[in-house]
């Protein structure tokens, strides 16, 4: 029997993740068994299981893949210039939570609530997640820095403050997606602009 490419290879291990993605998008990690995964991708059982061993590698794998599209997000809007400003920058977080899956059998979004619920109780991803999202945060903190270099934002706030406040708005995005309701970039806009004022208009403690 030919040996398959490293192309061919790959293709194969992509199909299977594909695969398994649709199903855990529908029916969750935990109500998606291994053979339900087997039957998605119209492959032999041996054939899959030479490249994931058991289905917590599929969830490792697709936990990743779903907490990548976060940090990559903000690695992408780092790249740009002129330096995107803070509006555009909640334009974009609102686009990714509320357009990731359109058109596709799975949506990775979905797999990232699951995968905060599967670091809980799980070390190795609980650490991995950890990197991921501390990532995010460096991001983001690079981000205020330069809306302080060009005068954006008082040159008084602290980047890391800044930062943490917009990494914590992304979660509440993709839950509002999907369990409550789409939270458009006006809405937030608007919202964290009220909020501002009242702070501001606040007695000192």
């Amino acid at each position: 029997m030919p040996r398959l490419s490293e192309e061919r290879r790959e293709e194969r291990r992509r199909h299977i993740l594909t695969s398994a993605w649709s199903c855990f998008s529908r029916n969750g990690f935990h109500a998606t068994s291994m053979d339900d995964v087997i039957a998605a991708t119209g492959m032999s059982s041996s054939a899959v299981y030479r490249y994931f061993r058991s289905k917590d590698d599929l969830i490792d794998a697709a936990a990743d893949e779903a907490l990548t599209l976060v940090r990559d997000l903000f690695g992408r809007l780092l790249e740009l210039r002129p330096t995107p400003s803070p509006a555009e920058v909640l334009e974009a977080m609102t686009a990714e939570a509320r357009d990731r899956g359109a058109g596709q059998p799975y949506d990775l979004t979905r797999i990232a609530i699951q995968a905060w619920g599967e670091a809980l109780r799980s070390p190795e991803l609980e650490g991995r997640t950890r990197t991921f999202y501390l990532s995010v945060r460096d991001s983001l903190a690079e981000l205020a820095r330069r809306w302080q270099h060009e005068g954006r934002v008082p040159p008084t706030a602290a980047p890391e403050q800044i930062a943490s406040a917009l990494m914590t708005l992304m979660p509440g995005l993709l839950v509002g997606r999907h369990l409550v309701a789409p939270v458009d970039a006006e809405q937030l806009i608007g919202g964290l602009s009220s909020l501002a004022s009242a702070f501001d208009s606040a007695p000192s403690l």
